[in-house]
């Protein structure tokens, strides 16, 4: 659980490498943005990148925990504005990891409400 933070602050200084070196290869990823699920690094970047380019969104851990089942479950604040930095949203969003061999294999996004949420990363 210690490199969730990390993630996070890799991710809002857009440091993919640093990012994709937690992930697994086949990292299955939520494509909230647009809808769907990407799979791979690759398409974890290109998502990123593609999304990046139209909007600037930040993740901000608010509570980090461990589920029995071995996930984890973190409370994140996000913030998501446009290139001229016009808030899109402010709110808060569930993110639940899967772990393989200690490397990030599945995110999932939900709301606080237990709710399937929209969220950006």
């Amino acid at each position: 659980m210690d490199g969730i933070a990390a993630l996070y602050d890799a991710f809002n200084a857009r440091d993919i490498d640093a990012v994709l070196a937690r992930f697994a290869p086949d990292v299955d990823w939520p494509n909230a943005w647009e809808g769907d699920r990407v799979v791979g690094h690759a398409a974890v970047r290109d998502y990123w990148l593609r999304q990046w380019d139209v909007i600037h969104p930040e993740v901000h851990p608010q509570r980090i925990r461990a589920l029995p089942d071995g996930r984890v479950e973190v409370l994140v604040h996000q913030v998501v504005r446009d290139h001229d930095g016009d808030l899109l949203a402010d709110t808060e969003v569930l993110h639940t990891y899967t772990f393989s061999r200690e490397l990030v294999s599945r995110m999932d996004v939900g709301d606080p409400g237990g709710r399937p949420s929209p969220g950006v990363p």
